[in-house]
């Protein structure tokens, strides 16, 4: 039998995706597409298209595990943040997973995709879910469906990509660290400086 032959029906989207995802460690996402997951999976070159109709789709699809780990990543360091140091280990958790699988998190923020995809959808609001969650419990009195949690996202998801792109300090673990918890403590410091009116 060919290994073409040895995927059965349940596996071979399983296999794809374990295909994609070490084709995105190793080429990035330019070395992506339906093609060559199917050479990396052993499978025809139609196969993949039972699971996935072209490329946004597939990406998609890496993208929800992508979500999925990322979210069990930030529950590990945090599982319900309230205090401004839970939230400083959590971003850098939220960071740190970003430098560790580089590739993975550009397909999961930067690639096109498939914006209808439900399991995409619901991966990405487990996140959300979390960030409302640690802004309801870390601000309380803050609308938690309102701009904080986004503004809490963007500083966090921002210092990820400084980071990715070089623009910080990434040499070492404790260098990530400790620019991730200063710029996390100094919102906080920020936040609960006396406003100076502009008359002073």
């Amino acid at each position: 039998m060919s290994q073409a032959g040895t995927y059965h029906h349940g596996d071979l989207r399983a296999a794809c995706l374990r295909a994609a995802r070490e084709l995105l460690e190793e080429d990035g996402s330019a070395g992506l597409s339906l093609r060559a997951v199917a050479r990396r999976a052993g499978v025809s070159a139609t196969a993949p298209y039972r699971h996935y109709a072209d490329r946004d789709a597939l990406v998609s699809a890496v993208a929800a595990e992508g979500y999925r780990e990322l979210a069990q990543h930030l529950t590990a360091a945090s599982p319900a943040p309230s205090t401004p140091e839970d939230l400083a280990s959590v971003a850098v958790a939220y960071v740190r997973f970003a430098l560790d699988h580089p590739a993975l998190f550009r397909a999961m923020f930067a690639e096109p995709c498939d914006p209808t995809d439900e399991e995409r959808v619901a991966a990405t609001e487990v996140i959300k879910e979390y960030v409302r969650g640690m802004v309801r419990d870390a601000f309380p009195g803050a609308d938690e469906t309102g701009a904080l949690p986004t503004g809490v996202w963007a500083l966090v998801h921002g210092l990820a990509f400084l980071h990715l792109d070089g623009k910080l300090d990434a040499s070492s673990p404790e260098a990530v660290a400790a620019q991730v918890r200063a710029a996390v403590h100094a919102l906080f410091a920020a936040g609960s400086a006396p406003v100076r009116s502009p008359n002073g």
